[in-house]
């Protein structure tokens, strides 16, 4: 499984620039509305530095990295939901990602014009968030327009639990509450799913900061855009678009001595990621051999014979057992032969929770 992600924000905060870089695609970014006309996806590696080690150890003839998929949305405006601008027809564009990355203009710069005119962060979450909810409104409204008779005439007991579950989603979007701030319970969530509701999805909060406040991680907008967000246990990364652009046309080598040079520990994008991962609850297990050392992405919780699925669906319908040892023992003991020597490399069932940085051989017979 990879990780998906649809990038929103509204024109000219360096959304396009951010996603040139971080997916070294060429498409067009330029100082006025609407530059982005289609959506466009890029995908990035994860970073990872255990999958290097294995690299080294295995030397395997191929090795294939997890991956994030990036959806660049046109920029929205005020409206966007009621057809201003582009409209929102970009906005279906995002219902099947996993989470949302709303780019925020956190810098001030005379030569970049702002949509609204002037800097103020909170009023361009505020814009961009109620697009979403009135673009969830309007799925939630033409739902129960189709059921709310049915399941009044019928008493259908289907029909009347999905009725109440959308009257409340609706009472609370009127109400310009997000989804993911309202509790719902696992039986709503699974009513809920197949709607992909754009404000029920996780958000991060992307603040686009200039080079001279990149060093502090910050400025007074950012501080006002963590202030902002506490609420709904969301996060806020730092990035300066024009510094992950320049990064994006370095070697790793040449790329880590520039972050030093610049006195940061990691670029926007691998908080990005990382964050992601994090809110998400996704971890990485991975399968490492001579023939291929490849890193996957799971979800927390999930049982051996799920993640097994991950490969190829045959290996969870067959499951037997998996072969496992962690990473860290691997690397404490050297060698695939001397974990097996200090008793370390397990065999585990059906019943075993995966857990970050497994490295796994799947038995099964199908």
């Amino acid at each position: 499984m990879s990780l998906t992600a649809g990038i929103v924000g509204l024109p000219n905060v360096g959304k396009s620039t951010l996603f040139n870089a971080i997916t070294k695609k060429n498409i067009l970014a330029a100082n006025y509305p609407f530059a982005t006309i289609d959506p466009n996806v890029g995908v990035v590696t994860v970073p990872d530095k255990r999958l290097e080690y294995l690299e080294n150890l295995y030397m395997p003839k191929s090795l294939v990295p997890t991956a994030y998929e990036f959806t660049d949305i046109a920029g929205l405006v005020k409206g966007a939901s009621s057809g201003e601008g582009l409209g929102n027809k970009f906005l279906s564009h995002i219902r099947d990602v996993d989470a949302i990355v709303e780019v925020v203009r956190c810098f001030e710069d005379n030569n970049i014009i702002h949509v609204e005119n002037t800097v103020d962060p909170i009023r361009d979450i505020e814009i961009i968030n109620l697009e979403l909810i009135l673009a969830d409104v309007e799925v939630v409204e033409n739902r129960i327009g189709k059921i709310a008779k049915k399941a009044q005439s019928s008493k259908d007991k289907e029909s009347l639990k999905e009725l109440a579950v959308l009257e409340k989603v609706k009472e609370n979007l009127m109400n310009n509450i997000s989804l993911r701030n309202v509790e719902f319970d696992e039986e709503e969530l699974k009513i809920l799913k197949p709607f992909n509701f754009l404000t029920l999805k996780p958000i991060i909060y992307m603040a686009n900061i200039s080079e001279d406040d990149l060093i502090s991680d910050g400025n007074k907008y950012v501080d006002m855009v963590r202030g902002y967000v506490e609420a709904e246990n969301s996060s806020v990364i730092t990035v300066c678009a024009k510094i992950e652009s320049e990064l994006s046309e370095l070697s790793d080598e040449d790329k880590e001595e520039f972050l030093k040079d610049l006195g940061i520990k990691e670029s926007g994008l691998d908080k990005l990621i990382y964050a992601t991962y994090d809110l998400l609850g996704l971890a990485t297990y991975f399968t490492a051999g001579s023939d291929e050392c490849r890193a996957w992405t799971f979800k927390k919780g999930m049982k051996a014979p799920e993640c097994a699925g991950i490969i190829h669906t045959d290996f969870e319908r067959g499951f037997i057992r998996a072969e496992v040892m962690s990473f860290d023992d691997l690397k404490e003991c050297g060698s695939e032969l001397k974990v097996k020597e200090a008793g370390k490399m397990r065999l585990e069932g059906k019943e075993y929770e995966m857990q970050d940085g497994d490295i796994c051989h799947f038995r099964f017979n199908v």
